[in-house]
């Protein structure tokens, strides 16, 4: 009796152990399961301004600075940005929209599907391949450039002339690859610059960029032009950061396209853990009638001088910027309050970004 009793406690044992072994693989599949599991984020932003001229009109008859975005007098909208992505560990996509003057002016040669089209800021899915390549196919950002599209990410409100003449979104095939812990290399196949929606023309864009460290060299060749582009940046203590930007751009003389040339500077500091001041400091020169600045001379050439002086206090998730900025021009292109032709263009801004 007793050699048939412990037979059967070690068959008790033996089942037992094979149960908690069982449960085991069961609970590390399913938390295995649960991290590769793709996740739904939601996130965007919303800002408004106030804009006035100081040295010009206002109203109807307002002017603003040759670029982008922050250009239209008094209380202004700016855009709502939504922006759904599901992440996977190998594949996911992102869906951007924006709805507001903001949005519209950033996706201007989107015009085919007003009711679609002119809302999309990004659509894209993406395949991580493996840890060192990931291809995204769709509609992107543009890789150039040191500031982005939305407010959110910008440290001044209104944006550069460098920004703002190079491109903004691209749509076709880009493959990123990390060579090291310290280089990247992205190359892309694109429709033409800013035609996002499809292509009309039959032609393609083709991209390249070299990363180091956090500092860009970016190359857009896009039917008989090109730009070439420089965007970093260096953390000069705990406080104080220094970000750059320089660019050329050479446009197809047989389409009539000018060039322009530019360097932008933007040091920022942080003075508490709620407030920061920056200033962006930016000449940017044209030829051949390319027309940012406003008005050229009997030569065909034209330069500006813009310093933007902005603050920004954070107040949980809403940010806001009180903005000064100068543009001095080669080119009487601006006009005092008495309607007479002056050079230069003094404004304030105001500014409220929320973002989730």
């Amino acid at each position: 009796m007793k050699a048939i009793t412990n037979t059967k406690y070690v068959k008790n044992l033996f089942f037992l152990a094979v149960l908690l072994f069982s449960a085991t693989i069961v609970v590390a599949q399913e938390e295995e399961e649960e991290e590769s599991k793709p996740k739904f984020s939601f996130s965007g932003s919303v800002d408004a301004y106030y804009r006035a001229n100081l040295n010009a009109p206002n109203g109807v008859d307002a002017q603003a600075p040759g670029s982008s975005f922050a250009n239209l007098p008094g209380f202004a909208l700016g855009m709502a940005n939504v922006i759904g992505a599901y992440e996977g560990e190998k594949v996911g996509f992102v869906a951007d929209l924006v709805f507001g003057p903001r949005g519209t002016d950033a996706i201007f040669a989107s015009p085919m599907y007003s009711s679609t089209g002119n809302i999309v800021n990004q659509l894209y899915a993406y395949w991580n391949v493996s840890d060192a390549v990931t291809l995204t196919f769709g509609n992107f950002n543009t890789f150039l450039g040191y500031e982005v599209i939305s407010p959110v990410a910008n440290f001044n409100y209104s944006t550069s002339y460098l920004f703002s003449y190079g491109p903004f979104s691209h749509t076709g095939l880009k493959a990123d690859f990390a060579l090291s812990d310290d280089f990247s290399l992205m190359l892309a196949v694109m429709n033409p610059t800013d035609l996002t929606e499809f292509n009309p023309t039959g032609q393609y864009a083709w991209g390249a960029q070299l990363g180091y460290s956090g500092q860009y060299l970016n190359l857009l060749i896009d039917n008989g032009s090109y730009e070439v582009d420089f965007t970093g940046g260096f953390d000069l203590s705990d406080t104080f950061f220094l970000g750059l930007n320089a660019a050329y751009f050479d446009g197809d003389e047989d389409d009539g396209v000018g060039s322009f040339a530019g360097l932008a500077v933007y040091p920022q500091l942080a003075t508490s853990d709620t407030f920061s001041i920056g200033l962006r400091g930016e000449y940017f020169a044209e030829t051949d009638f390319f027309g940012a600045v406003g008005g050229t001379d009997a030569d065909g050439d034209a330069s500006v001088f813009a310093v933007t002086l902005t603050g920004s206090a954070t107040i949980g998730d809403l940010i806001i910027k009180p903005e000064l900025r100068l543009d001095s021009a080669s080119e009487e292109v601006f006009i005092d309050n008495d309607g007479n032709p002056i050079g230069g263009l003094s404004s304030f801004v105001l500014a409220a970004v929320y973002s989730f």
